[in-house]
């Protein structure tokens, strides 16, 4: 793989986890039912996916085959199923915790690129992922309150952690899609998401203000169909273990942005944690070596 490559897709990866990072503020505006945000999410996305595909010609018959529709079909359904749960968990477990256990996909991803794709895991990358969620537990703050309903609690837990599995399962189909545009997979996941979605949504409570259909219109035009051209086209490029450590950024830019806008504090906490993250995936995506290599004996 091209170090050009590579970088470029470092650069994707890390634009669109930074797009991701807002996504919870244009929820929190335009305050709607969930399945109403990812229905407009999926829909306005697929309307902008649709335009750059046609203005870039990816809408000919010969990028499709039975073959890359029953894999883009699979990863669709994770995806949008990914986001129903993610959002599910937060009134369960708490923003935070939610938040911190979803970190888990990139641990997930290593583990399947290694099995599905026998990509190698390194002692070092072991440690970088392992510091940058040692640095994501110092990030979220999990409220004592939250444990007084344990039953809740243990339900938002497993949602987080099949949410990130779901994650880390679209991921890896995409990486078995290597050669199709990143924006028709994107195109094909938001169309799919609107048929699973549309008997489920509530038309009967839509926006009220113009504000709010802005909120949703930004969410699927920016944060859905220009970042999913981002994130697709990142994965195609980057090993597994980068893309894992990268994805770390998505919390950070969260919390800049939850101060930002709601006028949210940041614990010395937080602020470390932050510098854990960052440090872990410049680690990873500069090859830095925090255990050493072995040496191999070599005889007279």
């Amino acid at each position: 793989m091209a170090s050009n490559e590579i970088r470029r897709g470092a650069a994707e990866m890390v634009v669109a986890m930074m797009m991701s990072g807002t996504i919870g503020w244009l929820v929190m505006s335009s305050q709607q039912p969930l399945t109403n945000v990812v229905f407009f999410r999926c829909l306005f996305g697929a309307a902008t996916l649709a335009i750059v595909c046609a203005a870039f010609g990816f809408l000919r018959r010969s990028l499709f085959s039975l073959r890359m529709l029953a894999l883009a079909t699979l990863g669709s359904v994770a995806i949008v199923a990914n986001w129903l749960l993610l959002f599910a968990a937060y009134s369960r477990a708490s923003i935070s915790m939610a938040t911190a256990v979803y970190n888990t996909q990139p641990f997930m991803l290593v583990a399947l690129g290694a099995i599905v794709f026998r990509e190698r895991i390194t002692a070092s990358t072991i440690a970088w992922l392992a510091l940058a969620f040692a640095g994501l537990v110092f990030v979220v703050r999990v409220e004592p309150a939250v444990l007084a309903v344990p039953g809740e609690y243990l339900e938002g837990v497993a949602l987080s952690l099949g949410a990130a599995f779901l994650y880390a399962i679209s991921s890896i189909v995409t990486k078995h899609l290597k050669g199709t545009p990143p924006h028709l997979l994107a195109l094909l996941q938001a169309g799919l998401g609107i048929v699973l979605l549309a008997p489920f949504a509530h038309f009967d409570t839509l926006p009220a203000t113009a504000g709010q259909w802005l909120d949703l219109v930004v969410l699927g035009v920016v944060n859905t169909g220009l970042m999913y051209v981002l994130l697709y086209g990142a994965i195609q490029k980057l090993p597994t273990a980068m893309t894992g450590a990268l994805s770390f950024v998505y919390p950070v830019v969260a919390i800049v942005v939850d101060r930002v806008a709601f006028g949210q504090t940041l614990a010395w906490t937080q602020v470390f944690g932050a510098l854990l993250i960052l440090l872990a995936a410049a680690g990873v995506n500069l090859g830095w070596r925090i255990v050493p290599a072995r040496r191999t004996a070599v005889g007279n």
